[in-house]
């Protein structure tokens, strides 16, 4: 009898056990989720309701978060540069960190790209020169067609810069103000398509100079020690633009841009943005004098450099055997990037002081 009851017992425990496995579970049963991990962040969630995982799946991105009135407090919105002048706008576009590393690219421009069989073999060599002498670079020769896209993608946000560029007459113009444009935008070294490169830009700058002191190397183009200079050059010290090397958002190439912008718009308006009807010579308007009154305006600049004595003049940088810093702008001398010339003072190819040889053939073609 015993026997019987016990097994009595335990077939009715048997029985409760499975009723309870089989009864379904009530959803207040289930422990609210408080976080959802997404992509490795957390997530605080809005309510203590769990996701469904029809809801988990559909929902890709995070949930809507309380937001942190601490945190919001100290963050200050981004002025958009609506109203602002060009100068203002391309310096909100293009901001200048003077202890960033100069970018390593090398930019040129022709009309074919080295690929071409139509390049010219009188430039292969010397277009090869710069990715020999400076391995690991990006070196890239933009094509007229390539210059069109690289810039509406560049300067989208600055139509007045794009009409300017695409109003321009001649081609010899449009590689001029290419020059200013890729630097500003991105930096790194602009060189002409009939240059030589004698030694890598590494070497340019002493080494007793940080790099991160320094935004813009230029050099001499001429240095006109002659009564009659006028009559054969546009400034008494002329820096050379064949060869500039920059960080992006300099100020120098920001006022050089919005210079050029503001001149080619005004000749459009006036109708005489024409070839033999503009109102300013080619080297006054795109090339090297235009350039030289950009980087004398900011060495004059009170905004930029405290002013202490008589302004800097040409009679600063004539007669240079050695580089020279003012502010954040490295002179070279003009051996430099005119080696062989045989005047104004520059000295022969194999001199230490040569870094770029320039042929001066590039120009002359483009320009038709």
């Amino acid at each position: 009898m015993p026997n019987y009851r016990r097994a009595t017992v335990l077939a009715i425990f048997i029985l409760a056990v499975l009723y309870l496995f089989a009864s379904p579970r009530s959803s207040s049963s289930v422990t609210p989720r408080s976080h959802l991990i997404n992509d490795g962040v957390t997530h605080a969630l809005p309510t203590g309701r769990p996701l469904s995982t029809s809801q988990q799946t559909a929902r890709a991105y995070p949930p809507p978060q309380q937001a942190n009135s601490q945190r919001m407090s100290n963050q200050q919105p981004i002025a958009e540069p609506i109203g602002k002048t060009l100068r203002e706008k391309l310096q909100y576009q293009f901001p200048y960190d003077l202890e960033a590393k100069f970018p390593a690219y090398i930019w040129q421009t022709w009309k074919y790209t080295p690929a071409s069989g139509e390049f010219g073999d009188n430039f292969r060599a010397a277009e090869a020169s710069w990715t020999e002498k400076h391995p690991g670079f990006v070196h890239e020769v933009v094509t007229d067609t390539a210059a069109v896209s690289l810039l509406k993608y560049l300067y989208a946000s600055v139509p007045e810069v794009l009409e300017a560029y695409n109003a321009l007459p001649l081609p010899v113009l449009k590689a001029d103000f290419f020059r200013y444009l890729i630097l500003l935008a991105r930096g790194g070294i602009y060189t002409d398509i009939d240059t030589t490169a004698i030694v890598s830009t590494t070497d340019w700058i002493p080494p007793e100079v940080p790099r991160s002191t320094i935004g813009l190397v230029i050099g001499i183009e001429a240095d006109a020690d002659r009564p009659d200079w006028q009559q054969w050059y546009s400034r008494r010290i002329q820096f050379c633009q064949w060869t500039i090397q920059a960080k992006p958002g300099h100020p120098v190439l920001r006022d050089v841009v919005a210079t050029l912008t503001e001149d080619v718009l005004r000749m459009k308006k006036q109708g005489i943005l024409k070839k033999n009807k503009m109102d300013k010579s080619i080297v006054e308007f795109t090339g090297p004098a235009v350039w030289t009154d950009a980087v004398f305006n900011y060495l004059n600049n009170p905004n930029f450099f405290k002013m202490e004595g008589k302004n800097i003049t040409w009679e600063a940088f004539t007669g240079m055997e050695s580089a020279k810093k003012v502010g954040d702008v490295v002179v070279l001398p003009i051996t430099s990037f005119s080696p062989g010339v045989e005047q104004m003072g520059a000295k022969a190819v194999d001199d230490p002081m040569a870094f770029v040889k320039h042929e001066f053939e590039g120009k002359h073609a483009s320009s038709e």
